[in-house]
């Protein structure tokens, strides 16, 4: 591709330095709204483009690509998650795929401690009370929630933002301990003071905060279901800033209402944006529409990232962000 101006759909609305920087670069066709696309506006602007730049909504399956046009060579994904793209299919019609990882880091750690404060202090209640003018003032055992120091993390899943949570954890007083497919060395292991649990099961029997941070992938499917949700401590909460995949929502969803868990904070649902309506009513229960990663500098680090992808393959290079199959 050295030397063409490539022919770049982007599927929604990005930040606006990262547009213009786009149209600079590449001959471009930017979204005007920021509604989903059909699948098969999806299948038009893969039968248009060099390269298509979906993000996590754009949900891109085989039978998609069989559709798309021999042009395309490139789906530079805007984030770092790359479940809605079937890659393997997209290789074996020679469809490169990257991704933007690393970027949105320290934004999802955050907002994972953000969600563990939440439920624990049961901080949603007390705005709920404020906001409707419903507060009678100070009272010894109003809102009593429970104390962040002291107590036992399980992170599911020790990648970047798993190690990142780790670090602010430990800054907050909790005991870290993790699950993992690998024990991390322990150059990394220790400055954490994380412990290793080869079982899952008897981590998640001994611990106070359920953090997911792992992928979902064929394997991570209702990692969480309903028998591991069982073995919970009925005084523990789960959080979750990673995929809704991986928990059974439905199994989540009784046992809260059944006060066989004590809380879940959730930024992603199994459905996408199809929330259960009955986790809505429970007020031991924090949700966010996908927050995570919504920090101005990280959306805009995300599309330098595309960008360079994008521009390293149409300088006959591989993209330094690309995905294979291996890696999922």
């Amino acid at each position: 591709m050295a030397g063409d101006r490539l022919s770049v759909v982007v599927t929604r609305r990005l930040p606006e330095a990262v547009e213009t920087r786009m149209k600079e670069l590449f001959d471009v066709e930017l979204s005007e709204s920021d509604a989903p696309l059909s699948k098969a506006e999806l299948v038009s602007a893969m039968n248009r483009a060099d390269v298509l730049v979906p993000c996590i909504a754009d949900r891109i399956d085989q039978a998609m690509l069989a559709q798309a046009g021999d042009r395309l060579k490139l789906i530079a994904n805007y984030g770092a998650g790359v479940d809605h793209i079937d890659v393997a299919t997209a290789r074996q019609r020679g469809i490169l795929v990257s991704n933007t990882p690393g970027v949105m880091t320290d934004d999802t750690a955050d907002m994972v401690m953000a969600l563990i404060l939440s439920v624990l202090r049961r901080v949603p209640e007390g705005m709920a009370v404020m906001q409707e003018g419903n507060w009678k003032g100070w009272a010894p055992t109003a809102f009593m929630g429970g104390r962040v120091g002291g107590k036992r993390l399980g992170i599911l899943g020790m990648g970047r933002i798993g190690q990142a949570v780790a670090r602010r954890a430990r800054a907050f007083g909790m005991q870290v301990h993790y699950h993992n497919r690998r024990r991390l060395h322990s150059d990394i292991e220790k400055p954490l003071e994380a412990t290793w649990w080869e079982s899952l099961d008897q981590m998640i029997a001994r611990m106070d905060v359920i953090s997911v941070n792992c992928p979902h992938t064929p394997s991570t499917f209702h990692l969480m279901n309903a028998r591991r949700l069982k073995l919970m401590k009925q005084q523990a909460i789960i959080v979750n800033t990673s995929r809704g995949e991986v928990i059974d929502e439905n199994a989540l969803t009784r046992m809260l209402r059944a006060g066989e868990i004590a809380g879940a904070g959730l930024d992603v649902f199994e459905k996408g944006r199809e929330v259960n309506p009955r986790l809505r009513e429970l007020p031991n229960v924090v949700l966010l529409p996908h927050m995570g990663s919504a920090t101005r500098e990280g959306r805009a680090e995300m599309g330098e990232k595309v960008i360079i992808n994008i521009k390293t393959f149409a300088d006959g290079h591989r993209p330094p962000d690309m995905v294979v199959p291996s890696m999922l």
